[in-house]
């Protein structure tokens, strides 16, 4: 089958966009999801335009091949991973921001286009895009409306799916087709556009994205809180909640994570404490500096040692640097086998309590980075190189911490989607019935099932 497919992309394509070389395959043929299998493609394709897409997934049809679409393959779920035989269609050369209208607030760019490149442009014009992953320095657009990517901000300001307008894109059937809308509101017909947004490339292969842009917003207020526990850090994110503060950022990070990104990067950070909640707000003026004064008020309420804004601006901007250098900077230390489970904000005391007794349960070692205030937590479970039973015991961690989750009314993916790492959790989150359900979209938009088989539903 790999032979055929790859000679008829050679007779449909320049070139320049077919990748043959094994060994440049093997490098996009996953992402960095930790022991999520993969398989060599056949061919990879980096596609300059939309009818280059649409060749090679007609192609594909033909042959009956899968396609695997991938972003920049920072994934963390396994979602980009190959198949034997699959063609990966890389979308690193078409990453043209095509236009911003400040009129309408809407960007419109191509799917290889870095999140923070997009939001480096906005700015320029006075614009935001606010969704924005700790990979956000690498991640693209398409990757980010396929996992529907939340990041630091989205405890106030929502996800990627909430600023997603309109999808030009390749379906099953190989056709050319746009959902979604640029108009201010519409309900006509069912929404495609958000339902493709968190699809992983199981529904369509995204060729364009047209995304929603807010005005620039006002200078924010750091709160940095120092905690001996992460329950008692945990306790604090519920006082937030009960106080009715909306922060435009809370997050968590532990002693291991600032450790480790200090020794890689020699930022000059101290860990006073066992973890710190970082805390942002963004209302202006006057009404800033009360929302800055309640989230201190919160972080001691809930028990933290130490908390106060912070009047060092260099100082809360490495925090926050040291937030989203975490999961690299942990990566140096040995194989990471990441987390991405979200609760209730109630149950966040108890859901970090539980990976604590988890993680000695296993006698492995977990580091905690969390969104926290929405519920999203990242633990990060480390294990020695080449050490087997490390690695057991950290997979059996993994699911048990997935167990805890949906005890707690929680959902196996906040943000990094379900991929294949995690399609055991689905199967336990969802009935009979909703699975079904999800079965027969993938069967109406997918039907002859080439669109990144295996992956997202079960």
């Amino acid at each position: 089958m790999s032979a055929t497919v790859v000679d008829d992309l050679r007779r449909v394509l320049p070139a320049e966009v077919l990748v043959t070389d094994p060994d440049v395959i093997a490098g996009y043929s996953h992402d960095d999801a930790e022991w999520a299998p993969w398989q060599p493609a056949a061919a990879v394709v980096r596609p300059r335009d939309a009818a280059q897409v649409q060749a090679v997934v007609r192609a594909c049809l033909a042959t009956g091949t899968p396609v695997v679409p991938r972003g920049a393959g920072t994934g963390l779920s396994g979602a980009a991973n190959a198949t034997a035989g699959s063609v990966v269609v890389a979308f690193d050369a078409m990453d043209a921001i095509l236009r911003i209208d400040p009129a309408e607030r809407l960007a419109v760019v191509q799917p290889g286009v870095v999140n923070d490149r997009l939001r480096a442009a906005c700015a320029e014009q006075g614009l935001w895009y606010p969704p924005d992953p700790a990979s956000s320095p690498w991640s693209t657009i398409g990757g980010n409306v396929a996992t529907n990517a939340g990041g630091v901000c989205c405890v106030k300001y929502g996800v990627t799916r909430d600023y997603v307008l309109a999808l030009e894109l390749v379906n099953g059937l190989g056709e050319l087709v746009r959902v979604g809308r640029t108009t201010a509101k519409g309900v006509a017909g069912y929404d495609l556009c958000s339902l493709l947004v968190g699809a992983e490339g199981t529904l369509g292969v995204v060729t364009e994205v047209t995304v929603r842009l807010r005005p620039a917003r006002a200078p924010e207020h750091t709160v940095v809180g120092y905690f001996d526990s992460v329950t008692a850090a945990g306790a604090a994110v519920a006082e937030v909640g009960r106080a009715g503060v909306t922060p435009s950022a809370l997050e968590l990070v532990d002693r291991r994570c600032l450790e480790a990104v200090d020794a890689w990067k020699n930022m000059g950070l101290t860990a006073e404490a066992e973890v710190l909640l970082l805390g942002r707000v963004d209302a202006p003026g006057a009404a800033g500096e009360a929302e800055a004064d309640a989230l201190v008020g919160c972080f001691e309420r809930g028990g933290a040692s130490w908390a106060a804004r912070s009047a060092d601006a260099e100082e809360a901007d490495a925090l926050f640097a040291a937030r989203r250098l975490a999961y690299p900077a942990l990566e140096r230390l040995g194989p990471v086998l990441t987390e991405d489970v979200c609760v209730p904000v109630g149950a966040v005391p108890e859901m970090l309590t539980r990976i604590t007794a988890i993680a000695a349960r296993h006698h492995t070692v977990v580091a905690n980075i969390a969104h926290a205030g929405d519920g999203n937590l990242h633990p990060l479970l480390i294990t020695p190189a080449g050490d087997e039973a490390a690695r057991n015991r950290a997979q059996a961690a993994f699911a048990e911490i997935i167990d805890g989750c949906l005890e707690l009314g929680g959902t196996v993916s906040g943000e990094h989607g379900v991929g294949l790492l995690k399609l055991p959790g689905l199967a336990r989150e969802q009935s009979p019935a909703v699975q079904a359900m999800q079965r027969a979209v993938k069967q109406a938009l997918d039907p002859h099932g080439i669109l990144n088989p295996g992956k997202a539903i079960v």
